[in-house]
């Protein structure tokens, strides 16, 4: 598919719009901006299904150096402390502003906004709207905010397939529509696109959240960070449907707990209990399966028939299952559901591309560490917005018409690499499975097909999981069950992913000679 070229002056090109990609474009007003979203807006984003809050510091007894204590507590080590500083010490002015932006937050009577608890919080810090709606009540209002701001042109349906870099730097994107491929040519790109978790059987993000952003990135030779560092929740609704619907963290919140099929609240003795992290947690509900239990999540006692109004949309998912959360146990099982590592980038989203910024889950900004704390994904993808619309903003657009060849790769499909990724990249992982992922996934890689891009970047992942030796936050190894004295992060581009994993199966196949 050979692309037409678009004149689009070198105005910034922003791929994704949940609420990084929104936020981005409407911080960039009135700089003229293109927002290419490959689904209509407000569908297939995580942002949407998000039922926890946002994270920040307002309660009386509460303040961003609690804040962020806990976020370093949760990241095990490998929190960046200067960017969770800025990030705690900014996110009640971004509250602020989104509510000026029209998104209603919930209040008590007296019009306070309510604060609610979730794991690893040592304070009732977490906002909320509609209950247990908030990422579909924030893309809501800010689709209404961009629509209306002249400045921003949407591309609904329009799915970027590659990044054009000439000499180290961005020259443009390569998208299609349809059957039409077209270059944009910029030399200021964001990327707003999200996770990785469908590439997981077993995930709680829409089916386009892949990883696509990433591929984007790394085919671009942009450095990946932290890629082993997946949070899988630990209640996910255990029923066929997918994306599996959440039962969200503010339900053990609320004093739900975990049981077996015989009645037994397994977490009895784990410090935090419910409310451990939810590495802790996740781990603990994967070894009752493992064994052979049912695991269920039980508000009869903590709230019973109250459930229906504080938590509407895991009602609705429970009823849709023929379950009453109210007078019966919810069986849940953990789901990949959030990505802490991703695109390299500084305190302004640069990542080590000039011209292309990452922001939102797509970026790795050294916030979350090892292990993201419950409700900081949207305080994150809220306060950075800003700092790279300023980054980009003050990056000149050094526009000039391009002579760009280019063509459109095929459409990226991972539906034949999730039983690999799902076998090797879960829970809890070992030396022998994920050398076996990444034997399987290279041959997938090097093509050019439609599952080339997804299993490029679980190929990434499993060496990443597979060179950290030691067991630390959400990455679990069974063969190295302890932590390392030394905390790192890890780094990684597609070159050097494309040598390990060519010494590695060569090893394999000396062996097997």
């Amino acid at each position: 598919m050979t692309p037409d070229v678009g004149d689009i002056r070198g105005a910034p090109v922003i791929i994704g719009a949940g609420v990084a990609g929104l936020m981005t474009a409407l911080h960039l007003a009135p700089h003229p901006v293109y927002l290419l979203s490959p689904t209509r807006l407000g569908t297939e984003t995580s942002s949407t299904l998000a039922q926890g809050g946002l994270a920040a510091s307002l309660g009386a007894h509460d303040s961003p150096d609690l804040h962020l204590a806990d976020t370093l507590a949760a990241g095990d080590g490998l929190c960046d402390e200067s960017v969770v500083r800025r990030v705690a010490n900014a996110a009640d002015r971004a509250i602020e502003n989104l509510m000026d932006l029209g998104v209603a937050f919930d209040c008590s009577w007296g019009g306070t906004l309510r604060l609610g608890l979730e794991a690893a919080h040592s304070r009732r810090r977490i906002v909320h709207a509609g209950g247990d709606s908030t990422g579909r009540e924030l893309v809501c209002a800010l689709i209404i905010a961009v629509r209306r701001t002249p400045s921003i042109t949407i591309l609904e349906g329009m799915e970027a397939r590659r990044l054009i870099v000439e000499n180290g730097a961005v020259s443009g994107v390569v998208a299609a529509k349809g059957g039409q491929a077209i270059i944009f040519p910029t030399r200021r790109v964001v990327l707003a696109s999200g996770g990785i978790g469908a590439l997981f059987r077993d995930t709680t993000n829409p089916a386009g959240t892949f990883g696509h952003g990433l591929a984007l990135a790394a085919c671009a030779g942009a450095e990946l960070a932290d890629l082993e560092f997946i949070q899988f929740h630990p209640t996910a609704l255990d029923v066929s449907q997918r994306p599996m619907p959440l039962v969200s963290e503010a339900v053990r919140g609320e004093g739900a707990v975990l049981i077996d099929e015989c009645g037994h609240r397994f977490l009895c003795d784990t410090p935090g209990g419910e409310l451990a992290s939810r590495d802790v947690v996740a781990r603990a509900v994967w070894q009752q399966l493992g064994t052979g239990h049912r695991v269920y999540l039980d508000a009869r006692q903590s709230l019973g028939q109250k459930f229906a109004k504080r938590f509407p949309a895991v009602t609705r998912h429970c009823r849709d299952a023929g379950i009453d959360p109210a007078g019966e146990p919810i069986p849940v099982r953990p789901a990949a559901h959030y990505h802490m590592g991703g695109v390299a980038v500084d305190a302004a989203g640069r990542s080590t591309v000039s011209g292309l910024w990452a922001c939102g889950e797509v970026a790795c900004t050294g916030l979350h560490g090892a292990n993201r704390l419950a409700s900081n994904s949207l305080t994150e993808a809220v306060t950075t917005s800003l700092w790279v619309a300023q980054s980009v903003a003050a990056a000149p657009a050094g526009w000039q018409w391009p002579r760009l060849v280019a063509t459109a790769p095929p459409r990226p499909d991972p539906s034949s690499v999730r039983d690999a990724v799902s076998n090797g990249l879960g829970v809890i992982r070992d030396g022998q499975a994920l050398s076996d992922t990444v034997e399987t996934l290279l041959p997938i890689a090097v093509r050019n097909t439609g599952a080339s891009d997804p299993a490029l970047i679980a190929l990434m992942i499993a060496i990443a999981a597979l060179r950290r030796e030691e067991s630390r936050g959400s990455h679990c190894r069974s063969d190295f069950p302890t932590r390392s004295a030394q905390a790192r992060s890890s780094r990684l581009t597609l070159a050097s992913a494309m040598t390990v994993a060519a010494e590695l199966n060569l090893r394999c196949a000396e062996r097997s000679a």
